[in-house]
This record gives structure tokens, sequence and C-alpha cells, in this order.
């Protein structure tokens, strides 16, 4: 766990922080599955295509406590290189196909997987780069103290086009109000947030401009 998180006060533990938040977790994971296999099935035949085989992308994230695990997506971007073998900038590697993936959400199906093994909740701050952990600040690091989610209160407030200071504020605030009626809220949100694809990229960003610090 990142220092900063384990000098935070931890949220209330009330019987659904304890244990009533996972079990939302798997029931609607479950319910979940069905009606998301053919999409996900969908999304990876076109991530295939379009990286000429590879559709499964994988990456470390920090989890509950800043532990890492494995976070699973669809590929939406190519492994372009420049003449030097540099990875091209993201702009030049996400093509209409990985935007409109992204734009839907399709690419998030994968994570389905990682809230039954119990890495991700139905919600919680967003998963960030384990390259992120030694730059917050106390208070940002408070985000660790539950585990990341698929869709968070950043996420229904703005998404990647949200400053990063207003990110962790909405995730810090989602620590110390969490709550059944609060991850309800969040989830009928989220619906609208898909459907509208708002937000998918910061401003002038092809995704998110990379964390650096507290400002």
């Amino acid at each position: 766990m990142p220092a900063a998180a384990q000098n935070s006060a931890f949220p209330a533990q009330s019987f659904y922080v304890r244990r009533g938040k996972r079990w939302l977790d798997v029931a609607g994971a479950l319910a979940l599955l069905p009606p998301a296999l053919p999409l996900l099935a969908l999304g990876a035949l076109l991530a295939a295509a379009q990286n000429r085989g590879p559709w499964l992308f994988r990456q470390a994230r920090p989890g509950r406590g800043g532990q890492l695990f494995t976070l699973y997506k669809l590929q939406t971007m190519t492994s372009a290189r420049d003449a030097r073998g540099q990875l091209l900038p993201d702009a030049q590697r996400l093509p209409r196909l990985g935007h409109w993936l992204r734009g839907t959400s399709l690419d998030e199906l994968p994570q389905l997987w990682n809230i039954l093994r119990g890495d991700l909740s139905l919600v919680g701050p967003r998963p960030l780069l384990p390259q992120y952990l030694p730059l917050y600040s106390p208070a940002q690091a408070r985000r660790h103290l539950v585990r990341p989610g698929l869709t968070g209160w950043a996420q229904v407030n703005g998404r990647n086009a949200l400053a990063w200071e207003e990110k962790f504020a909405f995730d810090t605030w989602y620590v110390d109000h969490l709550s059944l009626a609060l991850d309800l809220k969040i989830l009928w949100r989220t619906v609208g947030r898909v459907l509208g694809s708002a937000g998918v990229a910061a401003p002038g960003q092809a995704t998110n401009e990379a964390f650096r610090g507290p400002a």
C-alpha cells in the first residue's frame, strides 16, 4: 500500500461496505455476462482485425491498497512504431475503430472477469497506472482505500474531460460517501454516459494526459 494511503482513515465500515458491495459486484457481473458475451466476441473480432491478431490488452494496475493486479481490456491501439522502433504517439496509434470501441466502452467488457476475481468493483475510482503511485498527495492516495471500479463518480461527472485534480476530488468524495444508494446512482448515470460517449478523451488529447503529480 502507498505510504500516503496507510496514514489515511478508512471509510465507515457499514454492512454494505463490508459485505453487500461485493455481493452486488458478483451478482451484477454474472447478470451482465450473458448479454455482454456477444458484444465481447464482436469487439474481439474487430480488435483482432485492426491489430492483425492481438485483441486482448493486459496491463498491471494498482487495486485496493495499491496492490497490483492484471487489468484486461480489448486492444484499441495499434503497435505502430517509427523508424527508430519507438511507439508512435497515442493519437497516431488510435485508429477510428479503436476510438469507437472506447467511445462505446466495449473495450472495457473483459473487466467483468476482473470483477468476478475480486480485482475490481462495479463502482469505484478507476484504476490508473502504477507509476502514478509515488506521485499522489496523501489526500489523493485515499482513492486506494476501496477497490477500483469499472465505472465511478469521476466517470459520470466528466470522465477524461476532467482535470486530474477534479478527478481525484471526485474519487476521494466517493470514498467518504460510499453507499448502496450512491453506487446505484452511479450505475444508472453510467448508462447515459456510455450511450452518449461523453468525455472519452481529455480536451486536445487522443486519450488522457499523463499525471505528473499534484499541482
